[in-house]
């Protein structure tokens, strides 16, 4: 209730009151859009790399470079069109990305050399980076019981997309050329300009702005899409309701234990502050230990999935002269696209695990396990093995990294307020950048090198640290409203 009585709801009350429906499927569809695109984007480097090594007669520490400077790309873009889309608003951040992504994929095809080549797919990863905008965005419609099931729904379109891509490789590569394969990729991220007059603003974020008519504009077209009604009141944002003195938990003003659960208050944000402040925001005493925490299991999760993906190529590399005689593939022309297409497959049971144990078990103890048991199947190939169990170890391993990463996705999110979510998710996504960019270095130098031993062993030590870091987190979020406060999902995971 307001001050003269007059009821009143949050942008929350809204979503739980009008349920998920049409309106959420919708958004699903576009934002799943951009996340088949990042997919392709990203599956696609294990099969150019071989390719242009093959024909331009590039170095190994060339080839990896490939897959790297995406990865450059990534880390710039992630923490910037989060700094954006927080500021300016999620439509902006990820039409931008959009833009970036599609143009500088077109151009990657038309590459005469290896330095093009090399800008443009730098350029395709600074759009790429914008990924975790698309997630928040669509976070910020679903209702907080739904949230976790449909986050890995959301989670499906980047399997499908890996899926499709590696498909679409194994026709296009033998027939047409990696020409033809980059121009085909970057057709989804198109798909996002041409639908994007019909995305609306997140009016989680519209009322953060003090922009609530705007928001009410939103809410009521959900409702009319759902076939569903608005509460009945007057629209309020949560600092309003923390203004009014209502003792009423939120997301921004308390998002972690209060302090006789040895905390501090969180301090009020700025929504328009600028993004050294959304930075120093993340790195205040109240957010300091999730954010240090969520970068190095971002930088542990994005260096085995990418590595994994490129370990699927070069350990199935008929190229590949460090295997024993006996061991080595018949196909001397390049990957073994069957082997790659089968591990990844992996991803389906990974998404089903996830969905399985995330609102079940939890969301630290599903990542913890996930990273743990990858430990074990990447174990036996610290030495040469054949071409059949390697292919089942590495499926083992991506449908326990898969699921690590979709719970990921589905965590980071729900530990920070609405007015540095897209920024803490963008700079965690940047740590993860990072573990990319390494890891080609280690999936294709040294296999290449023949040091397979070392990068399986470097491997392990980098998913055990992970999964260490996710017991480490100071909060559990499973069935947390955005808007709630933490505290008492802390208490009962202290308590456990």
């Amino acid at each position: 209730m307001g001050e003269d009585g007059t009821p009143t709801f949050t942008v929350d009350d809204a979503l739980l009151y009008m349920g998920f429906g049409k309106f959420q499927i919708l958004v699903l569809a576009y934002a799943g859009m951009g996340w088949i695109s990042e997919a392709m984007e990203m599956m696609l480097l294990s099969f150019i790399g071989p390719a242009v090594q093959a024909l331009w007669g590039l170095t190994s520490h060339q080839e990896s470079l490939i897959t790297s400077v995406v990865f450059v790309g990534m880390l710039v873009g992630a923490y910037s069109w989060g700094v954006v889309s927080d500021k300016y608003g999620r439509r902006k951040g990820f039409l931008i990305t959009a833009v970036v992504t599609s143009g500088a994929g077109f151009l990657s095809a038309l590459s005469p050399n290896y330095i093009s080549l090399i800008v443009f797919r730098c350029l395709v990863g600074l759009g790429l980076g914008g990924g975790p905008v698309l997630c928040s965005w669509f976070l910020e419609f679903i209702p907080a019981p739904n949230r976790g099931t449909w986050m890995v729904v959301f989670q499906a379109f980047w399997t499908f997309g890996t899926i499709f891509e590696a498909s679409l490789a194994w026709f296009v590569m033998p027939r047409f050329g990696w020409r033809w394969l980059l121009v085909l990729s970057a057709i989804p991220s198109s798909v996002l300009l041409l639908f994007y007059v019909f995305a609306p603003e997140s009016p989680r974020y519209l009322c953060l702005e003090g922009r609530k008519e705007e928001a009410l504009v939103v809410l009521e077209k959900i409702a009319r899409i759902n076939g569903a009604k608005l509460p009945s009141g007057v629209l309020v944002s949560e600092n309003e309701i923390e203004l009014a003195g209502k003792n009423v938990p939120t997301e921004d003003t308390q998002l972690l234990p209060p302090e006789d659960n040895g905390y501090e208050t969180p301090m009020q944000m700025n929504p328009k502050a600028g993004g050294i402040s959304s930075l120093l925001h993340l790195l205040s005493p109240e957010l300091v230990r999730s954010t240090i925490l969520l970068w190095i299991v971002f930088f542990g999760n994005a260096f085995s999935y990418y590595g994994l993906v490129l370990l699927t190529t070069e350990l199935h590399n008929g190229r590949n002269t460090c295997h024993p005689e006996a061991l080595r593939s018949k196909n001397h022309d390049g990957v073994s696209y069957k082997d790659v297409f089968i591990t990844t497959f992996a991803e389906f049971p990974g998404l089903l695990i996830s969905a399985y144990s995330v609102d079940r078990y939890g969301r630290k103890l599903s990542m913890a396990v996930m990273f743990f048991l990858c430990c074990l199947f990447l174990l036996p190939l610290v030495v040469h093995q054949p071409q059949r169990l390697t292919t089942g170890l590495l499926f083992g391993a991506r449908i326990c990294i898969t699921a690590s990463f979709t719970v990921m996705y589905i965590y980071a999110p729900e530990i920070y307020p609405t007015s540095v979510r897209s920024t803490g998710v963008g700079t965690a996504s940047s740590m993860g950048r990072i573990g990319g960019m390494v890891c080609p270095l280690v999936a294709v130098g040294l296999v290449h090198g023949c040091h397979q031993t070392a990068a399986i062993m470097l491997f392990e030590v980098i998913i055990f640290v992970a999964g260490v870091c996710v017991l480490l987190f100071p909060v559990e979020t499973m069935g947390r409203d955005l808007s709630d406060s933490v505290s008492n999902s802390t208490q009962t995971d202290r308590s456990s």
